[in-house]
């Protein structure tokens, strides 16, 4: 067991590290575990807080992550200081948000090369509104192409970090370490708990474990847990023994106690996965607090996909891998729906294409399913005439024409930061995506921040690649929800052989749909392989067929055994091979592989 550390509440330190993607997050993390000796000279490597394969292949943080460091700093005083890892790519700001209500601190990281980019700008103002003491970090300083004065002129520009001290540091060569760790120990606010208060404990984060239920991850606002009392959830009631207190260096270690500021993971032998939501209040069943903690504010999806597995027998895994998912990710959305083409699946909602594509390859390869992912869509609001309003993110659900009076769909305010000589194309770019211009500003005099009202169904699918593309790699994107506007949008089916394939249909707005609908015929023509009959492949709008492509057929050549002889021999067997196909057509059943669904994703 570790050895407890309770002087008091004054000399904890409890700090969050944001950042856009790629500026050195997890690096300077890694540093700051091995100056403090929390990992040993064995237990060394890249990414240590990255244990997820998915985070490794891709450079990325996906998760939060939670870990305990001990740092005796040059005043002569031990402290312990909690970090919580965060991710940087837009679609995880959620994470974000929660790990900084965790906190009283935060380390902003800007790349000394990139400078301040959209998701930056986006991360301060999250560590503003949660009233956080910043520290700001320009990172890799060591580079050839760094450039630390004018990344600091326009982190001053900034008018929440005007006043603020700058750090600069080189993680890669372990420069700048302890000045970190002095800023946080003599900058950052101990937390305000009260030891003697009743038990109030945030939930911020769970996983499930099959053995021993949901572990879940809190942060201690006020008063003491530990092993033996009993304990209850303020939104249920229901109460559980406490087993095992613990805190994570960086792998679980079980302590006596957890007290007021402190961050850690408490095992109860919570057995039902829904009996512990992230952002619920834990407190003592014998002197319970009045008011729970303010927790979080409910997400909503922005992007939804239809999740089938290929064999429908894995229906049952894919439902309980979903639940196991949603514990450790609250911002993930299902419901369980069905389909003509795939049978039976769940309509998920995500934070954005990156999150999907995350969850998808999660379920895959930690739950070994095989599936099949339908075109994402947004949640569209559809007023009919006869005076109700519905909701819906699949095409399947889109009303007839005749019975729709409007249709609103999401709109999102959308900031673009990007060098100047790349400020035409991305312009172009975003008025071909029917975006509203509402502001320009320069950050300095090679830099601009573009502000655009963006419909969301315009950016869900390429709009990133095409932005990274045009710009050299060089504009990032940061977006947030708005509100509903009306648009003139219409539902286009897709029929393969005369038959709809449900799951290929899609909502896109009039002046776009016949583009559309050509370029995913064409797409089909060349992924679904070559029956015995030909195949017609159709899009349609209100049963009007609007593109066509035709799959030829594949031709056995049945006239090569008669050599010579009468022609009406050859012509029966053509006439009996004719016959054939004719059945085989209207009773053949047209497989679309999985590819389909991903080659429309890519089309332009």
């Amino acid at each position: 067991m570790l050895k407890d550390f309770h002087s008091n509440t004054k000399n904890i330190r409890n700090f969050s590290i944001i950042a856009h993607i790629d500026h050195g997050k997890s690096t300077i993390a890694d540093r700051l575990l091995e100056y403090t000796g929390t990992i040993s000279e064995r237990e060394r490597k890249e990414q240590i807080l990255d244990d997820m394969d998915l985070e490794r292949e891709k450079g990325i943080t996906i998760k939060s992550k939670a870990v305990r460091l001990h740092y005796r700093a040059k005043d002569g005083n031990e402290y312990v200081l909690n970090l919580i890892d965060t991710p940087g790519h837009v679609d995880f700001s959620y994470e974000v948000s929660r790990s900084l209500a965790a906190c009283e601190g935060a380390l902003l990281i800007v790349d000394a090369s990139q400078g301040v980019q959209a998701q930056t700008l986006a991360n301060i103002h999250l560590a503003v509104k949660n009233n956080l003491k910043i520290i700001i970090i320009i990172n890799k300083i060591d580079l050839a192409t760094a450039d630390t004065e004018k990344v600091n002129q326009e982190l001053k520009n900034i008018p929440e970090l005007k006043e603020e001290e700058v750090i600069l540091a080189s993680a890669k060569e372990g420069i700048g370490t302890s000045d970190i760790l002095e800023a946080i120990v003599n900058k950052i606010p101990p937390p305000s708990g009260e030891l003697n208060l009743p038990l109030r404990a945030l939930i911020f984060d769970s996983i499930y474990n099959p053995y021993q239920g949901t572990i879940v991850y809190v942060k201690v606002v006020d008063g003491i847990i530990k092993p033996g009392i009993i304990i209850q959830t303020m939104s249920n009631e229901k109460k559980y023994e406490v087993a095992e207190v613990g805190v994570f260096r960086p792998n679980m270690e079980p302590t006596k106690k957890l007290i007021a500021g402190e961050v850690g993971y408490i095992k109860a032998g919570f057995k039902n996965i829904k009996d512990t939501q992230v952002g619920d209040t834990i407190t003592d069943a014998s002197n319970p607090a009045r008011k729970s903690l303010s927790g979080y504010k409910k997400v909503t999806p922005l992007v939804f996909c239809s999740i089938y597995p290929i064999d429908n027998k894995e229906y049952e895994n894919l439902k309980a891998a979903l639940e196991k998912l949603k514990l450790n990710d609250s911002s993930l959305f299902s419901e369980p729906e069905t389909s003509q083409a795939l049978g039976f699946g769940f309509r998920c909602g995500f934070l954005g294409l990156l999150h999907m594509e995350i969850i998808q390859e999660r379920l895959e390869r930690e739950y070994d399913l095989n599936l099949i992912a339908t075109t994402p869509s947004v949640m569209y609001q559809i007023a009919k005439k006869d005076g109700k309003t519905i909701k819906i993110s699949n095409p399947a659900s889109f009303p007839s024409k005749i019975e729709i009076e409007k249709i609103e769909e999401p709109y999102v305010k959308v900031n673009i930061i990007t060098p100047s000589q790349y400020i035409g194309g991305i312009m172009d770019l975003v008025q071909d995506r029917r975006g509203t211009f509402k502001n320009m500003e320069y950050i300095d005099e090679k830099r601009a921040i573009l502000d655009y009202d963006l419909p969301l169904n315009e950016i869900i699918l390429d709009f990133y690649d095409k932005l990274k593309s045009r710009s050299s790699g060089y504009a990032s994107l940061d977006y947030e929800f708005i509100s509903y506007k009306q648009s003139d949008l219409i539902k286009v089916d897709i029929l393969a052989n005369h038959e709809l394939v449900d799951a290929l249909s899609f909502i896109v707005h009039k002046d776009k749909a016949y583009y559309r609908a050509r370029k995913i015929v064409e797409k089909l023509k060349e992924i679904i392989p070559r029956q015995l009959y030909q195949v017609p492949i159709q899009a349609a709008i209100e049963r009007k067929i609007i593109a066509r492509e035709t799959i030829k057929a594949l031709k056995k050549d049945v006239i090569a055994k008669c050599y010579g002889g009468d022609i009406t021999r050859k012509r029966k067997l053509l006439e009996k091979q004719k016959a054939g196909k004719k059945r085989m057509k209207r009773l053949g059943k047209v497989e679309i592989p999985q590819e389909a669904f991903l080659g429309i994703l890519k089309i332009e």
